[in-house]
Formats: C-alpha cells, sequence, structure tokens
C-alpha cells in the first residue's frame, strides 16, 4: 500500500493542474469567441471582394495582371516557392502546431519530389508566423527565413497589410514564382481543417472555395440578371481589387488560424482537465483504502497488545 503523505502530495499536485488547466480552459474559451467573432465580420468582406474579381475575370475581356499569369517550367529550369505558415505562438494546444509542421514538410516534400520526376528544380523559403513551428522546422532541417517574425495572437488589419505588401513586392520583383498559405480554417465553431492555397499567382479555384456553396460562378450580382458597370475600366478595378485580395486573404487566414489555435486549446485544457478530475477521483480512492488500512493495522497493534497485557 502506498504511503498515505505520498498519496496527499500526489492529490495536490494534481488539484493544483486541475485549477491552472481550468483557468486556462476559461481563458482560451474567451478569447475562442472573440476570435470567431471576428471571424465572422472578415469574411462578407472577403466574400465580396473574391466575388467581385471572379464576376470580372468571367465577364470582361482583356484583363491583365501579373498575379494571375503562372509560368510554365521546362526541364532544367527551377520553381523558386514561398511558404507563408500560420502556427501559434504558445503550446498547450493539442497536436495543433505539430500538424502545421507535418502540413508544410508534407507539402514541400511532395512539390520537390513531383518537380523532380518531371526534371524541374525546386528552390523554396518558408516564412513562419508563430515561434514554436519555426524552431521545429529550423531543427529539422528547411530552409526558414530566420528574419521574418510575425506574432499570430490578436491578429490585425494592418498586420496583415504589412504581411501582404512583402508578399506583392517579392512576388512582382520575380524572387518567387510560387506564393502560398498554409494555415487552419475555421468550417465551424468546432471543426477546423488544414487548407493549404496558392495565393500568387492567384487561383480561381481557391476563390471559389470560399465562395457559399450555393452562389453560381457567376457570381451572385450576374446571376441576378444585373449587368455591371465597372469605374474608370475592369482592368483598374481588377487591379485594385488584387491588391485588396491579397490583404483580406492575407488578414482572413491570420484570424483564421488565431480562432483554430484558441479552439484547439480550449479543447486541449478541456481534456486536461476532464483528465485530472478523473485522477483525482482515483487518487482520492486510492487515499481512502490507504487510511482505512492504517487505521486497520493501529487497531490490530492495539488489540494485540491488549492481549498480551491479559496474558501476564
Amino acid at each position: 500500500m502506498e504511503n498515505l503523505n505520498a498519496i496527499k502530495k500526489r492529490i495536490k499536485s494534481v488539484t493544483d493542474i486541475s485549477q491552472m488547466t481550468n483557468a486556462m480552459q476559461l481563458v482560451s474559451s474567451a478569447k475562442m469567441r472573440r476570435s470567431l467573432a471576428l471571424h465572422d465580420s472578415v469574411h462578407p468582406f472577403f466574400l465580396l471582394c473574391a466575388e467581385s474579381m471572379q464576376e470580372i475575370r468571367n465577364h470582361a475581356e482583356n484583363i491583365e495582371n501579373p498575379f494571375f499569369v503562372l509560368e510554365q517550367k521546362k526541364t532544367g529550369e527551377t520553381w523558386k516557392i514561398a511558404y507563408f505558415v500560420l502556427s501559434g505562438d504558445q503550446g498547450l494546444a493539442g497536436a495543433y502546431n505539430n500538424n502545421m509542421v507535418k502540413i508544410t514538410e508534407e507539402h514541400v516534400q511532395n512539390k520537390i519530389l513531383d518537380n523532380t520526376r518531371k526534371g524541374i528544380q525546386t528552390d523554396y523559403k518558408l516564412f513562419v508566423f508563430g515561434k514554436l513551428a519555426r524552431e521545429k522546422l529550423i531543427r529539422n532541417g528547411y530552409n526558414v527565413d530566420r528574419d521574418f517574425s510575425f506574432p499570430i495572437s490578436e491578429p490585425d488589419f494592418y498586420q496583415a497589410r504589412n504581411v501582404a505588401s512583402i508578399i506583392r513586392q517579392k512576388f512582382l520583383m520575380q524572387e518567387f514564382d510560387l506564393v502560398y498559405l498554409i494555415y487552419t480554417k475555421m468550417k465551424s465553431a468546432t471543426v477546423m481543417v488544414p487548407a493549404v492555397v496558392r495565393l500568387a499567382p492567384v487561383d480561381m479555384k481557391s476563390i471559389a472555395s470560399v465562395l457559399p456553396d450555393n452562389m453560381t460562378d457567376a457570381g451572385m450580382a450576374v446571376s441576378n440578371g444585373t449587368e455591371l458597370e465597372y469605374s474608370p475600366n475592369p482592368q483598374e478595378v481588377f487591379d485594385f481589387l488584387i491588391d485588396t485580395y491579397l490583404n483580406a486573404m492575407v488578414y482572413g487566414a491570420m484570424v483564421d488560424a488565431y480562432a483554430s489555435e484558441q479552439t484547439a486549446r480550449l479543447t486541449a485544457m478541456d481534456n486536461a482537465t476532464s483528465n485530472a478530475e478523473d485522477m483525482l477521483k482515483k487518487l482520492q480512492l486510492i487515499s481512502n483504502r490507504a487510511r482505512q488500512a492504517k487505521i486497520t493495522n493501529e487497531l490490530t497493534e492495539i488489540i494485540n497488545g491488549a492481549e498480551q497485557v491479559d496474558n501476564l
């Protein structure tokens, strides 16, 4: 039977852990509600931007923009690829950060393998939000930009605009041929799915994926029979929307990633608190048995001592 004092120390330790995880669960719950509200406020803005781009591409002629030009590489040439990976700054979020590392590694490896089969070389660089995934990817030997550092907590539009500006400049200067966003997308308050989106050149399939299922390819305005006029012309409106699209896409991904992290942490802390409560019940049972065994031993010693006195 375990020592009663040792069991009491374990009970106190588990109780302290339970109180800590419960407090963290409450904090994560509050942050998750704020992040989901932020997510819901961003979505209509992005939908309008994406829908407008889709309408112009489908119904205006001679639209040209470098962000819609996808080059074709020949044997011996090199794809220059940038990955912007959105992970968390803190742990205790279950497998959230490890999953982001895994998704990133798989996509990079698959892209290198696919290009190698075609006789094309791959030159990539990872730009990682959040220190945990950045440190692990560096340890695993991946090419990570060590100067790029943006927090993922409490995302705001100004941060997203700065990141989008970096992406825009590097792409226009032809430092990269492809730019991908890797993050976790919130499909509902409890469902999270990994997302790998080609940000540049713009992938119309990626735009369509964020539009509601009941929206046609033509867009809401056109499907309702309305003819749109763009001032001063569709090309200039489209060029403006590209910048807005990049800002909105990065901001939406940051908000999604932050909401996903808080949801993952809330779930992890809820599970940890439940496990601690189960462990406390088991320890309390062990403590009761140990206390009963101690009392029984003491009574046995008293009875034995009394019998010895009577035999004298």
